[in-house]
């Protein structure tokens, strides 16, 4: 985000002369832009300019010379004047050389504070600083001797003011709407409208060279067979030939500590000046090589297989929607130059060689920018300004104000000529009515003050008609301000938000959860309350990890949603169950020493269906059609909610009751049971073989009519090593949103609780091997009505005593009665009913 120097900020507005960063940060806030971080001072203490009087070069026996030196300090020399002794390793200086001392009780970026200590057989009275030490470059290879920055002290003087490392900067966080603030032409501006300040505008022509005619200079094509949405990828195009431009000159210390306050590194006089007015104006721009170009330079799209290697030195394969700058190297548009907007090519860029240089001042579509930075993942500071929009009118006065600094720091002239292929369009105007701002935002304004705080942000607005209603024409540095509420929040934002009242609405009466709210809470209330703890994973997954579960190649849950823009390429999926992210969760704490463990979480798993349609674009700025909304739901997948648990270790930990238990496959089938019981549905457990679970420790649980509920079990011995999960690990995952549909639609009724003695009845009934003991269940109960108070199953038997095909179910049924002791009469004749309707219904016959 950017950084504001105040010395630099004061160039374009008044500041007062006692403000202070923190002052600074309470204005802006107060127009909306908020203070990221203050930075401190790089330096604090006495840190001061000395000059050399005396070198003593002393040998040591490690074979390293020390320079033993005498430095004039002024003000800060020892009490009889006598110079300060100081112990240097570099031998880049000379007896009268200014160079900068760090005196004793000076603390260096790091921190690192300096003292008076006794080394080589001298005491040392402070240092001498290389730039590194200094924090304003990288440079270690000798001291900075203040000559070769063209500066000029007395000893004693303050080097901090001199080289700009006392100052504290402020750094601001700007919305996406406000890319203007990317410049201190545009926070001058906001600290002005906060403030009342005097600004003055630097982004305006101011001679007439900023002026003068354009034609005759570098050719430049514009072209765009593939606007995205309309419009143009590139709409003006500056070109600047400056000639005889000595590009190895060093650029001035001021211009280095600026950018450097700002954030950025000090590279050559061309990229430097280049940067500095992007800084200072907001409008990027690029400096090639003259000597390396082929006229005519061509903006265009990319053609499919073309690639250029950018000045990171990465090869890049461009998109057909990436736009491009060419020049006519090979023929006309055929070699390329950069990528628009974002970042230049390494063929044409300014080296110390050069002589003569071409600046380019353009302006980019911003969605275009965005789409190409993003598609590349390769953010600039001029892509940064570019995608939030560009001040369509700054290019001419940027490039002459670059093209002078270049003159005037590096020797050259500036061609007569210059090139201006301007397509730009007038902003419309916005049809607005004044007293819009006082009905939207509950503040009285009156019209007088809406077209007040309008011009004030530099918009036109015209006389207003017999309604109210005015014209209001953005400034160029304001693109996002298209609709009558954006001139609305900022009548708001610049007549002070504390002017709003802070009333909290009344919120409307609720029905409170609703019924399948409420279901999902009994769930996580049964689960942890049996010693689960509830966990979230992030939904994207790798292709392998199908391959890791070892599910079938025709498994449905191996058709997955691919992102088109993942977080990260190891992770393009959207996961198709639950349980491949817990189990990764439960890797990630059983890696970290906890042996025992009980996790569930449930969420939504994607699952397309085969052979589902794509997606369709729909237009942008109208209302799709009935078929379009069609077209689009039926391209959605599938989306069920899924709840999965995963059992590590011991379920009952040991201690001094016992050895404790390990978990085992009941374990995780007894949690489904306990769910299903929660919500009030019966369900039924069978034995069955799914992947990822073991084959003979697998249940499938299914509703009584058959429909699939999920799996429960122990996981297959085969996947756990690559899982990194111990062996006997057990998992479940159930379908949540099949339970809920078949949760009971009437409320559950309380019965009284009878005092009269309970009827015990067991029978043990030979079924086929296909009938579920749900099925025998329910058979039971109903021939028992309501005199059954319980009916369970507690054991099932498949032998040769009972014959092929065929099992044992025994159920142990609980007879009791309201209003009486039931008699044996009674309960025979439900015994009765109970074997006829077994039999009747199911085969079933009594053992």
């Amino acid at each position: 985000m950017p950084r504001v120097p105040m010395d630099w900020l004061g160039d374009h507005v008044e500041l007062p002369a006692d403000l202070t960063v923190a002052q600074l940060a309470e204005d802006l806030v107060r127009v909306g832009i908020e203070d990221e971080e203050i930075h401190g001072a790089a330096v604090t203490g006495p840190l001061v300019v000395g000059r050399v009087l005396e070198i003593v070069d002393e040998p040591q026996k490690n074979g390293k010379t020390i320079r033993w030196c005498q430095v004039d300090v002024g003000a800060h020399n020892a009490d009889d004047g006598a110079p300060r002794g100081i112990v240097c390793g570099a031998h880049n200086f000379a007896v009268g050389d200014l160079v900068v001392v760090a005196l004793p009780g000076t603390v260096l970026p790091g921190p690192f504070e300096i003292t008076a200590r006794k080394t080589y057989g001298h005491v040392s009275d402070g240092m001498i600083c290389s730039v590194r030490e200094l924090g304003i470059g990288e440079d270690h290879a000798g001291i900075l001797v203040l000559s070769t920055l063209g500066l000029e002290a007395e000893p004693g003087a303050d080097a901090k003011a001199l080289l700009g490392v006392g100052d504290a900067v402020l750094e601001v966080n700007i919305t996406p709407d406000r890319g203007y603030c990317f410049s201190m032409r545009g926070l001058a501006r906001e600290y002005a409208l906060s403030t009342g300040a005097a600004f003055t505008d630097r982004g305006l022509p101011r001679s007439e060279a900023d002026t003068r005619p354009a034609g005759g200079g570098f050719g430049v094509e514009l072209e765009d067979a593939s606007p995205i949405e309309g419009n143009a990828g590139c709409d003006r195009f500056v070109a600047q030939v400056v000639r005889g431009v000595d590009a190895s000159a060093a650029s001035p210390a001021w211009l280095r500590r600026r950018l450097e306050q700002a954030g950025m590194r000090a590279i050559s006089l061309a990229v430097d000046v280049t940067n500095y007015v992007m800084l200072d104006l907001g409008q990027p721009l690029h400096a090639y090589d003259l000597a390396t170009l082929s006229a005519p330079i061509v903006v265009r799209r990319a053609r499919p297989g073309e690639k250029l290697v950018t000045l990171d030195d990465v090869e890049r394969s461009l998109d057909p929607e990436d736009l491009l700058i060419t020049d006519g190297a090979g023929g006309r548009a055929e070699r390329v130059l950069g990528l628009a907007g974002v970042m230049g090519g390494a063929e044409t860029e300014v080296s110390s060689t050069t002589t003569d240089v071409l600046l380019e001042g353009a302006h980019f579509d911003p969605v275009s920018i965005a789409r190409t930075s993003r598609r590349h993942k390769l953010s600039s500071e001029a892509s940064k300004r570019f995608e939030r929009g560009a001040d369509p009118r700054l290019q001419r006065v940027a490039v002459q104000r670059a093209a002078e600094m270049l003159v005037e720091l590096g020797g050259g002239t500036i061609d007569e000529s210059v090139t201006d292929v301007d397509e730009t369009r007038p902003a419309a105007p916005v049809r607005f009515d004044l007293a819009h701002p006082a009905r939207l935002v509950g503040v009285p304004y009156t019209p007088e003050q809406v077209i007040e705080t309008l011009e004030s942000l530099g918009a036109e607005v015209s006389a207003p008609d017999a309604d109210g209603l005015v014209d209001v024409t953005a400034p160029s540095w304001r693109p996002d301000l298209t609709s009558g509420v954006d001139l609305v929040e900022e009548v708001a934002r610049l007549r002070g938000y504390e002017q709003i009242d802070s009333l909290v609405p009344t919120a409307p009466a609720g029905r409170g959860l609703t019924l399948a709210q409420r279901a999902r809470r009994r769930i996580a209330t049964a689960l942890t309350e049996d010693g689960f703890v509830e966990v979230l994973s992030y939904p994207f997954v790798s292709p392998s990890a199908h391959d890791a579960l070892e599910l079938p190649d025709d498994d449905a849950r191996r058709r997955a949603v691919r992102l088109a823009n993942p977080l990260a390429d190891t992770h393009p999926e959207l996961r198709t169950n639950l349980l491949v992210t817990l189990l990764e969760t439960a890797r990630r704490n059983v890696g970290r020493g906890l042996g025992d463990l009980a996790l569930f979480e449930t969420g939504l798993v994607t699952r397309p269906a085969a052979g589902a349609p794509a997606a369709p674009r729909l237009p942008l700025g109208e209302l799709p059609s009935d078929t379009d909304l069609a077209a689009l739901h039926a391209a959605v997948p599938a989306q069920p909610r899924r709840l999965a648990g995963v059992l590590v270790g011991h379920r009952e930990p040991a201690g001094w009751a016992g050895p404790g238990r390990a978990v085992d496959h009941t374990d995780a089938i007894g949690a489904v049971l306990r769910v299903a019981n929660a919500l009030g549905v019966e369900v039924e457990v069978a034995a069955d073989e799914h992947a990822p679970w073991h084959p003979g420790r697998c249940a499938r649980i299914s509703l009584a009519d058959g429909t699939l509920v999920g799996h429960a079990g122990e996981l297959h011995p085969r996947v756990l090593p690559g899982l990194e999960l111990p062996a006997r690990t057990c998992a479940f995952e159930i379908d949540v949103d099949v339970l809920l549909a078949a949760v009971p639609a009437d409320a559950l009724q309380a019965v009284p609780v009878s005092s009269f003695p309970l009827a015990k009845e067991d029978f043990a009934f030979i079924v086929d091997a296909t009938v579920t003991a749900a099925s025998l269940r329910g058979a039971v109960a109903e021939a028992a009505g309501e005199l059954a108070e319980d009916v369970r199953e507690f054991d099932v038997f498949t032998g040769p005593q009972v014959g092929e095909g065929k099992k044992s179910i025994a159920l142990a049924v609980r007879l009791r009665a309201a209003d009486r002791t039931l008699t044996a009469e009674e309960v025979g004749e439900v015994r009765a009913r109970i074997v006829a309707a077994a039999s009747e219904r199911l085969g079933a016959v009594l053992r």
